[in-house]
């Protein structure tokens, strides 16, 4: 595995993504290392993604590509700048709760750095913010997207691990929620500190009107695909293709926004997004097989519970380490290879599972927004104009936040339990 680890270390350094990376280390090992016919490569990189519970990606993509071009996205902002407009620090706090909306309809950390920072990072520079710090906070804003559901991150954490997408869509609520409000506090306090602007004047009753009537239209999306997961009514498949439908009619005949056009444009971005995505897990999957047949995962759980049989401590590990491999390596990939090897590990210490989820969940996202491998500082780079290093830079305190509030929803799990368990799914 020496070998493994150094043709894995080299492949990622000289920037070949992921899905490579792990493909060209299994191939490695299946070719010179292992005693294991060929034939077994395309078998299991067919089975890593023959999986009914994954189709839910696809259109969960599509369903966020849609939304955002039937304009959606402004809708949410106006919607946002009703609520909270008047706080210190307005566009900053508008660009938080944005996304606290607009991860209820992609569950895409990059998509929504790409729809609202396209918008709301041009309007905090033009209102005096700096560009590093708008960029900072859309960026930091975008890691609630993948815990919100729905979540393409949490489907694939079912698929590896068999736990319910419903439990998880359901335990993501308040750790989303809580980011979202650590990173308001943050931005009220330099709003103060570097006398932000906010909005002075009253909206208009007929603005306000007319924009809660196109905002309902977006947001009743979430509401209806969540709800139709938690009653039963459809499966999370089934659900991700019904939100497709509703974008298509919203977007089509009740916005008026969006033309068929649009709607192919949405199917081909899909497919491209989907690919990339199936193609991790594909490769995930073949490179799972490599530890399996190494005893990684039991050589792994010697090594930790060597060297502490306490959860908390076990839970501070887990994090470090977590938050390390999320600054390497894509979430959906690390998921589908860490947590067959950690969940067993903290059953065993009495950790409750779904908890555990959410702590990984949470964990690997917020890579999302640390180099080198931060994918939403790519996509916020060229929006802002700004070099990848000074985004990071200026994320930083946001990081720092979302790390008290990754403590806080690692050592209280009731802050993560207490919404799956009000809907039934744990006891």
């Amino acid at each position: 595995m020496g070998i493994i680890a150094l043709v894995f270390v080299l492949a990622m350094a000289i920037g070949i993504p992921i899905a490579f990376v792990l493909g060209a280390s299994s191939l490695y090992y299946f070719v010179f290392l292992g005693n294991i016919p060929l034939s077994m490569i395309g078998q299991k990189m067919f089975s890593g993604i023959d999986n009914y519970v994954l189709l839910a990606i696809p259109f969960f993509i599509l369903a966020g590509e849609l939304m955002n071009r039937s304009k959606i996205t402004d809708a949410l902002i106006s919607f946002s700048n009703i609520l909270v407009g008047r706080i210190p620090g307005a566009l900053a706090q508008i660009n938080i709760v944005a996304s606290v909306f607009f991860a209820g309809i992609t569950g895409s950390g990059v998509a929504d750095t790409a729809a609202l920072g396209s918008i709301l990072i041009p309007a905090m520079e033009k209102e005096g913010y700096t560009p590093a710090y708008a960029a900072a906070v859309t960026v930091a804003s975008s890691v609630i997207g993948p815990i919100i559901p729905p979540s393409v991150v949490m489907v694939i954490y079912s698929m590896a691990t068999g736990e319910s997408v419903g439990a998880l869509f359901a335990a993501g609520y308040v750790p989303g929620l809580s980011i979202a409000l650590v990173l308001m506090i943050l931005a009220y306090y330099y709003a103060i500190k570097q006398k932000h602007p906010r909005r002075v004047e009253k909206i208009p009753m007929k603005q306000v009107i007319l924009t809660l009537r196109e905002s309902i239209i977006g947001l009743l999306c979430p509401v209806i695909l969540i709800a139709g997961i938690f009653s039963g009514m459809f499966t999370p498949t089934e659900a991700a293709v019904v939100a497709c439908l509703y974008a298509i009619i919203a977007g089509k005949y009740l916005l008026k926004t969006m033309k068929w056009k649009d709607v192919f444009e949405s199917f081909r971005g899909a497919a491209v997004a989907s690919a990339i995505t199936l193609m991790v897990i594909a490769m995930a999957n073949l490179f799972g097989q490599v530890l399996t047949l190494e005893r990684i995962p039991s050589l792994v759980a010697d090594v930790m519970l060597g060297i502490t049989r306490n959860r908390f401590v076990f839970l501070m590990l887990v994090n470090l380490f977590l938050l390390f491999m999320g600054m390497i390596m894509d979430p959906g990939a690390s998921v589908l290879i860490l947590a067959p090897i950690l969940l067993p590990i903290a059953i065993s210490l009495g950790i409750q599972p779904l908890h555990f989820a959410l702590v990984m969940i949470v964990n690997l996202n917020i890579g999302l927004i640390t180099p080198p491998v931060g994918t939403c500082l790519y996509a916020a780079a060229p929006i802002a104009k700004l070099s990848i290093e000074k985004i990071s830079k200026a994320v930083l305190p946001f990081v720092g936040v979302e790390l008290i509030a990754l403590m806080l929803l690692t050592y209280i799990p009731e802050l993560t339990l207490f919404v799956p368990r009000l809907l039934g799914y744990i006891y």
